[in-house]
């Protein structure tokens, strides 16, 4: 059976913080793959700036591209309305039987597992993966693998941000991610 970690946000940018996790997280469980899954409607988040779920897919294409283990797995954007975590996993074990799945999630996410949309149903179907991130708790009662990974204070908000008050994000994010933001003038760049 493949191993199969997902990497899901709103990769609004994508930025090298996401690499690195998915990176560590592949390396350090040895999986198969990494599929990078854009959220279409985050329940705990608002969304954010002017961009297309056509544009996510596109930015996030160009950061993973030439890793021959990572790809964008875009079952999300498929549905509308809010995107929980269950009925999506719940999608992708139907349609890849042959997949064992590792959800990875943020220190940040770990706090808020008890809030989540049956949670308990949902780790009967996946792995929990946490990574460590800066100001947060990893405590939790739910089962979770833990992965170390390097950290730093990296966000697509502070991205969008730093864009907006025309500062630089050279080497926060890949050079082609940056192009393409300048090309198509994202984020008020």
């Amino acid at each position: 059976m493949k191993k199969v970690g997902i990497l899901g946000g709103t990769f609004n940018p994508p930025h090298i913080g996401h690499l690195i996790i998915a990176n560590e997280v592949l390396s350090a469980l040895s999986l198969d793959s990494i599929w990078f899954m854009p959220n279409q409607e985050p329940p705990h988040k608002r969304k954010e700036g002017d961009v297309t779920n056509e544009q996510r897919v596109e930015m996030l294409e160009l950061a993973i591209k030439g890793h021959p283990c990572f790809r964008v797995e875009s079952i999300e954007l498929e549905r509308s309305g809010p995107s929980y975590t269950y009925d999506t996993m719940k999608l992708l074990t139907e349609r890849h039987g042959d997949k064992e799945f590792y959800f990875i999630i943020g220190a940040d996410m770990i706090e808020y597992l008890p809030k989540w949309h049956k949670v308990d149903e949902l780790q009967n179907l996946l792995t929990f993966v946490g990574v460590n991130r800066p100001a947060y708790s990893s405590e939790t009662k739910y089962d979770i693998l833990y992965v170390e990974s390097p950290m730093m204070e990296l966000s697509s908000s502070l991205i969008r941000k730093r864009i907006g008050d025309n500062q630089t994000i050279r080497y926060l994010i890949p050079d082609s991610v940056r192009l393409y933001i300048e090309e198509n003038q994202l984020y008020g760049s």
